[in-house]
């Protein structure tokens, strides 16, 4: 057992060699939540397959829903939750794609529905490794997304989720975003909160007045053609501009509580960059790896990577990025047709005003679970430098790894 000490808050945490779907799985036990209804599929079936136990075991007081699709899966939580019910479900991409059209419904009803995602390429071919297509293909749904890099954060992120989907400013649905077989599969230590810790973190779901029970007048999924659709879908953009707020409280009421230093956007070496690269996920480790490979031949490079998705913080990501000539901005999904893939799209956009505005070059890597090694990160970094060098931009990605 080690003990935590932050703030006068005193959380004794136990460490555990497991990996990142027990992890999730473990922080849903200590979630409780009265539904959850999933269909398995690689790499997230470690998840449903140990929560599974806990349900057997009488460990944790939920409906276990056994449904025939991923699209069932999110309409049998979206059901429960419109009763008032705290739901859950996990997936990887093409059970993603095909459970697409609940997506929206979850959001548009506002219902703070958890999903935990674990990022899998989309077929054809038939792939079932990581890559960020999934992640990329849900940005637009009007989701809360966190982002993590390694099993603890996969753990952390699930007791994080449901604190703000359920925040009276956000209701909205949350994913806790964890890369297949990197996270989902690797053993690491882990981290976990006492029972009684835990559960006072995420608190008593409270559903509204609008809750669908007996004698409520609430109504769910009705038509709303050209009278009230605009209106309620900029209620949502209002609803996603306040949870960024809601995040980066919970992050930091969690940090005092763990004693893990948790924010929107992490950063490594940027104290004294010139140039960044910025990445989503678990690779955050290899550009370290590169970060530190290049470092040691006097390039000031540091790394950013990003942890909340959606809502994009725009703001800490400029104040980051200020004063560095150039990113490296890392994709793992290619945006076909586009005119840059998706980090870079948000990266652009997001600093599109800035002065200077710091030149970015687009790398696409890892497709399919392809093993990007530190090598062509750092071989990337040298890209960076002469971009920053010239002030020229490339029009176009590259691909790390491309045979």
């Amino acid at each position: 057992m080690t003990t935590v000490e932050k703030k006068n808050i005193v959380a004794k945490s136990t460490a555990s060699a497991i990996n990142g779907g027990e992890a999730v799985a473990l922080a849903m036990r200590q979630t409780d939540p009265e539904v959850v209804a999933a269909y398995p599929i690689t790499p997230q079936t470690f998840i449903i397959e140990k929560f599974s136990e806990y349900v057997s075991d009488g460990e944790v007081n939920t409906e276990y829903i056994n449904v025939e699709s991923e699209h069932a899966a999110m309409s049998a939580c979206i059901g429960a939750c419109a009763a008032g019910g705290r739901a859950q479900t996990a997936t990887s991409g093409p059970g993603l794609a095909l459970m697409y059209e609940t997506l929206w419904i979850a959001s548009g009803m506002r219902l703070p529905i958890v999903l935990h995602l674990c990022s899998r390429s989309f077929s054809a071919p038939i792939n079932i490794l990581c890559d960020h297509s999934d992640v990329m293909a849900m940005r637009e749904a009007s989701w809360v997304m966190l982002a993590g890099s390694n099993p603890q954060e996969a753990y952390d992120q699930a007791l994080i989720a449901p604190t703000i989907a359920e925040n009276p400013r956000v209701k909205l649905p949350t994913t806790n975003v964890l890369d297949g077989f990197t996270v989902t599969h690797s053993v690491e230590r882990v981290d976990s909160l006492p029972d009684e810790v835990a559960k006072e973190f995420i608190g008593e779901w409270e559903p509204d007045q609008w809750a669908l029970e007996p004698g409520s007048q609430a109504t769910f999924g009705a038509l709303d053609a050209n009278d009230y659709y605009f209106e309620h879908k900029r209620q949502q953009v209002e609803a996603l501009d306040q949870a960024e707020l809601v995040v980066k409280a919970q992050l930091s009421k969690f940090s005092e509580i763990s004693g893990r230093k948790m924010s929107v956007i992490e950063t490594y070496q940027m104290d004294d960059a010139e140039i960044a690269m910025l990445v989503l996920g678990s690779s955050e480790g290899m550009v370290r790896a590169a970060i530190d490979l290049a470092r040691k031949d006097g390039i000031k490079v540091g790394m950013v990577r990003i942890r909340l998705l959606r809502p994009f913080p725009v703001h800490d990501l400029r104040a980051i990025l200020a004063g560095i000539s150039a990113v490296g901005v890392l994709d793992r999904a290619i945006a076909f047709g586009a005119p840059g893939n998706g980090l870079v799209l948000d990266v652009s956009t997001a600093t599109r005003t800035m002065n200077p505005r710091p030149l970015l070059a687009n790398y696409v890597y890892g497709l399919g679970g392809r093993a990007t090694v530190k090598q062509q990160f750092r071989e990337a970094i040298s890209d960076v430098v002469k971009v920053a060098e010239t002030g020229q931009e490339p029009m176009k990605p590259e691909y790390l790894g491309l045979k």
